[in-house]
């Protein structure tokens, strides 16, 4: 009996510390035409905070703060010292059709193995390419979905259906149809696993919130 409870354990082990979502940082950067910005996800199971920072400061120019199991967000904005309840955007709107392809590509980005999805639109003129890994990160596709951004970005990962537990894009690029130029560009530059602590997911005590 004890040699079959330790053969269980054996075989049960790997498959728990998979199953372990992501607890730490994760630092990106998103270029468009005009502009490039950086922002770090801070992330403690259910809670997480995105950091945005200025390109000139380098310095928290605003944030958000997810409460995934609530349901909830609020905006903080560190010159004034405020925060406020965020409200999820109105569902975007889609012209034409878009077309999702699980291809065969994959590749190694930032230690973790991706496989690349592509989702196209011919009457919107964009297709985009997302380089996913999966299996740790089970914060994003809900922050996604609450969130609920008009960025083609976002609402193009929306359109991705049955993708793995725990997926989340370490790379994607969004490009015109009509001449391959790229619009925009997000990729994860920086991963660290690490304890977060629970004041830095939370708004300062001595913040006002902000009463419109």
């Amino acid at each position: 009996m004890r040699k079959i409870n330790i053969l269980l354990l054996a075989i049960a082990l790997p498959v728990m510390f998979k199953a372990q979502s992501f607890g730490g940082s994760v630092e990106f950067k998103y270029y468009t035409t005009k502009d490039t910005t950086t922002n770090v996800y801070m992330v403690k199971e259910k809670n997480v905070k995105l950091d945005q920072f200025g390109k000139k400061s380098a310095t928290v120019e605003g944030s958000f703060v997810f409460d995934l199991a609530a349901n909830t967000i609020k905006f903080v904005n560190p010159r004034r010292k405020v925060w406020g309840e965020h409200k999820s955007e109105t569902a975007p709107i889609i012209k034409g059709v878009c077309e999702t392809v699980k291809t065969k590509n994959t590749k190694t980005i930032q230690g973790l193995k991706c496989q690349e999805y592509i989702v196209k639109n011919t009457e919107e003129n964009t297709s985009i390419s997302y380089w996913i890994a999966t299996g740790k990160y089970d914060f994003f596709v809900p922050l996604v979905k609450l969130w609920n951004r008009k960025d083609k970005q976002s609402i193009y990962f929306n359109q991705i259906k049955d993708l793995p537990a725990g997926s989340m894009p370490v790379l994607s690029e969004e490009k015109q149809i009509s001449d391959n130029k790229i619009v925009t560009r997000l990729e994860v530059i920086r991963m660290s696993k690490e304890a977060i602590d629970d004041a830095k997911l939370a708004v300062p005590a001595d913040y006002k919130k902000f009463e419109q």
